[in-house]
């Protein structure tokens, strides 16, 4: 077995836990108490590492939902299409968790090569799954229908589909509603939450269908994920009546090319908003949409300019909740990292607890800069510096 003891960190689990040691045996949190002398944790193996995480702050690693772990893009053409991210481009935002998806081009972009780049990132460190489906209706597959991905395929948690955007495939009503009954029936047949994980775009239908799908199934409004609910105001104000009737609300953390002349709400200002108009925190999400591009598009929808999404934009968003809108750790971590778990059914995730996953960062108090990353029980971040690369990163 591989030991490691944290030594006087506060702890935010997310709840606040006051100044613990934390002892991580091989990838689970093994035990939280005041004191854990390094006499007994020698005892338990000589050759165990200790990090001093006195003055600073420990939380659950960020799960971030949406990132396009095997490139996305196209628009604009085959120059355009963004390259897979590497394993420290997460770990330097505090990424421990990662749920892949495809984006725009769910035509020369392959599931089955998601599917590979997930298990990659799993491979060299973090934890990862993944959302089958794209953009269009009818949704691709691996296996041929959205119910047999997700009851076979272990890192398959639910269905992407888009919305509201000029470059979805528009889907009716009733094919929605299709949609997420597959997804709803394999989750439950596979014991996984079976999300429906919904691109909105800045169509002025906005959330209306989902509306509708709720209204005359009963389907849970939990078993829905939009995201990018932020985009602009009039979606962010139905994304407060979508709230409001218990569902959760995902905010995109990273700020459109456009800037300023998108009407984009920035996400740690939509926080803000939502608890003030009456949305319980613990329904309030935020994601990157991370390695994605970034197309700028002019009135007539032609594109004039590209970027690729940071990851670390969860990161800033955090720390802007806390320093900027005056909000707790607590409501950062559990927007960050925790209600993502729950929604999600990731059960070992999203809490400092003993006997959860060794997921873990460790922020300066007063600056609140990440200084060191353990992802499944391994150090990839001590003293501010990358410890574990890619398979083909240069370190």
């Amino acid at each position: 077995m591989s030991f490691i003891l944290m030594k006087r960190g506060e702890i935010y689990s997310p709840e606040y836990d006051g100044i613990k040691d934390i002892l991580i045996a091989n990838d689970k949190i093994f035990l939280i108490e005041r004191n854990i002398t390094e006499s007994a944790a020698n005892s338990l193996d000589k050759n165990i590492k200790i990090i001093d995480a006195s003055k600073c702050i420990i939380i659950p690693g960020f799960i971030d939902q949406h990132v396009h772990i095997n490139g996305a893009g196209g628009e604009g053409g085959p120059q355009y299409r963004t390259p897979p991210i590497q394993l420290s481009e997460l770990i330097k935002a505090g990424i421990t968790s990662v749920i892949g998806l495809l984006g725009t081009d769910g035509f020369a972009r392959s599931l089955k090569a998601l599917l590979m780049k997930a298990k990659g990132l799993e491979n060299e460190g973090i934890s990862t799954w993944m959302y089958t489906g794209a953009y269009q209706y009818p949704s691709p597959t691996i296996t041929g229908d959205i119910l047999s991905d997700i009851m076979l395929i272990d890192k398959v948690i639910g269905v992407k589909i888009a919305l509201s955007d000029h470059r979805s495939s528009h889907p009716t009503i009733d094919e929605l509603t299709k949609v997420s009954s597959e997804a709803r029936v394999g989750g439950m047949l596979a014991g996984k939450v079976g999300i429906v994980h919904i691109h909105m775009g800045s169509e002025k239908i906005g959330l209306n269908s989902l509306f509708e799908v709720i209204k005359n199934t009963e389907i849970p409004i939990e078993q829905f994920a939009p995201t990018h609910l932020n985009r602009n105001e009039d979606l962010f104000k139905s994304a407060i009546e979508f709230g409001k009737m218990g569902g959760y609300i995902d905010l995109t953390t990273v700020v459109p090319v456009e800037g300023k002349s998108s009407g984009t709400i920035k996400s740690s200002k939509a926080v803000k908003r939502l608890t003030e108009n009456g949305v319980s925190i613990e329904r309030i999400t935020i994601s990157t949409d991370g390695n994605g591009s970034m197309p700028k598009f002019n009135k007539k929808k032609e594109i004039t300019g590209m970027a690729v999404a940071s990851v670390s934009s969860l990161y800033k968003e955090f720390i802007d909740i806390i320093k900027k809108e005056k909000m707790s750790v607590q409501d950062a971590v559990r927007i960050s990292s925790t209600n993502i778990a729950k929604h999600l059914k990731l059960e070992q995730k999203g809490e400092i607890k003993e006997g959860k996953d060794a997921d873990i960062i460790v922020l300066d108090k007063n600056s609140l800069q990440i200084k060191h990353v353990i992802a499944k029980g391994k150090i990839m971040m001590k003293n501010e510096k990358i410890m574990k690369f890619g398979t083909f990163e240069k370190d």
